[in-house]
């Protein structure tokens, strides 16, 4: 045995069998096809290659876009190495000179160069938390178990490389000797070669007509005969039903995991845990969601999934877009109006899901010094104090506008509003220590 082999056969069987599964997959990587595409064709030429659902490739996509920003990489990816319909390579290939390819060099010097800042996103670690690692190996996971069950499927035709048509020739031998001519393509003599024959004795006129080439029929060197197509298979007759696989329960399974992980992530949120937040919750549900997905392409099931991850990759998208980390799933949704008479109405913290919020102080008598929180979700907070007060209060809202004690902000994602002020009649009044925090809504602080 040589060493070759003995090297091949000292690797594990586990690691031989991931090489051969890479190497089959880029021999035979999908094709951009032209039909059913709506962008580049990357989605349908996935779908196309492994038998599943278009939608459901595009879907993932959007997810592995929101939640990680992997999805922009991974398309434009596909678009520089999955051959378009009728390529003989790659656009990237064809930019390195392997072959011809409809992506032309300098579109695809526009795509590598796209590629990078997309990467960086993906992976730098800023957007939803590390989620573009996440999303590549989810995605080269998806890809691998894909190929494993499907690549036998499906796998498309080498492109044959376009050559340029040589000269024809033909030979004619005679009784005094061999005498050959050449003829170019597209003349009246063909493309192909072929010979003559011809012997000293001249034959026979032919009974049934004039022969202008006075050669003998034996000496063509004619092509066979095309076999003619086979019939088509016969279908079933007609108005018989067709026959109905099995049902997959893999849809109402994923739809069921969903719920308890989304309740999960909720009792985790009112339990005070920080990290379950509304941006985290919807993203644990869509992971779910898309795993059902992807085994659902294997079973030929949970297409109804669709209409469940695409909201949610919606509401997820406007989540990323607008930071809504300090939405609070605690305390309940509706107006809440208090005007405390002393410290023990005085709560520490006043905290809301959903409605507006006023606050007012001016009732309370002065001496003590006092400390609250005010956290609202969704709606607007408003708290007065008293005139001659010194107050030191932070002011925050994610999307809306601030006016903290006459200083003014707005705007989505803007920084918290630090105001001391003393009052008119200076320092020397009650002190008041105030954080105000929303989610979505304005914020107002103002003496009374």
């Amino acid at each position: 045995m040589s060493g070759a082999s003995e090297s091949r056969s000292s690797k594990p069987q586990l690691v031989n069998d991931f090489e051969e599964t890479v190497k089959d997959f880029w021999a035979s990587r999908p094709r951009r096809p032209f039909a059913g595409r709506k962008f580049a064709g990357v989605a349908a030429g996935l779908g196309n290659r492994y038998g599943i659902d278009p939608v459901v490739v595009r879907v993932a996509l959007v997810v592995a876009t929101v939640f990680g920003g992997f999805g922009i990489a991974f398309y434009i990816l596909g678009w520089l190495f999955f051959p378009g319909e009728g390529d003989e390579v790659s656009g990237f290939e064809a930019l390195i000179g392997r072959g011809r390819s409809a992506v032309s060099p300098a579109f695809a010097v526009l795509l590598c160069l796209a590629l990078l800042p997309s990467a960086i996103t993906a992976f730098g670690g800023s957007w939803f938390d590390g989620g573009g690692l996440i999303g590549f190996a989810l995605t080269a996971a998806a890809l691998y178990l894909l190929h494993r069950s499907r690549g036998q499927f499906n796998r498309p035709e080498p492109v044959t490389p376009r050559v340029k048509h040589g000269a024809a020739s033909f030979t004619t031998t005679g009784a005094s000797g061999t005498a050959e001519s050449a003829g170019t393509a597209g003349s009246s003599l063909g493309n192909g070669a072929f010979t003559m024959t011809d012997t000293t004795t001249a034959p026979s006129p032919s009974p049934t007509g004039f022969d202008p080439l006075a050669a003998d029929p034996a000496g063509w060197d004619l092509p066979e005969a095309t076999p003619p197509p086979a019939p088509p298979r016969p279908g079933p007759p007609p108005g018989a039903p067709a026959p109905r696989g099995r049902r997959s329960k893999i849809g109402s399974a994923t739809f069921g995991l969903a719920i308890v992980v989304a309740g999960a992530g909720v009792a985790l949120n009112l339990d005070g845990n920080s990290w379950f937040t509304l941006p985290h919750i919807i993203g644990l549900v869509l992971a779910v969601v898309g795993i059902g997905m992807v085994a659902g392409a294997f079973v030929r099931g949970g297409r109804g999934l669709v209409g469940l991850a695409v909201p949610l990759a919606i509401v997820g998208m406007v989540l990323t877009t607008v930071p809504f980390n300090n939405f609070s799933l605690r305390g309940g949704v509706g107006d809440i109006n208090a005007t405390p008479r002393n410290l023990a109405e005085l709560k520490p913290v006043y905290e809301h899901s959903a409605g507006n919020i006023h606050l007012d102080l001016t009732q309370l008598p002065a001496g003590e010094p006092l400390t609250t929180t005010i956290t609202n979700g969704a709606g607007d907070t408003k708290v007065v104090v008293p005139a001659t007060a010194d107050v030191t209060v932070s002011c925050k809202t994610n999307a809306g506008q601030v006016d903290c004690l006459n200083h003014e902000t707005s705007g989505v994602g803007q920084s918290a509003t630090d105001v001391t002020d003393n009052g008119t009649d200076g320092p020397g009044g009650q002190k008041i220590t105030l954080t105000v925090t929303n989610t979505v809504g304005n914020v107002e602080v103002r003496r009374g």
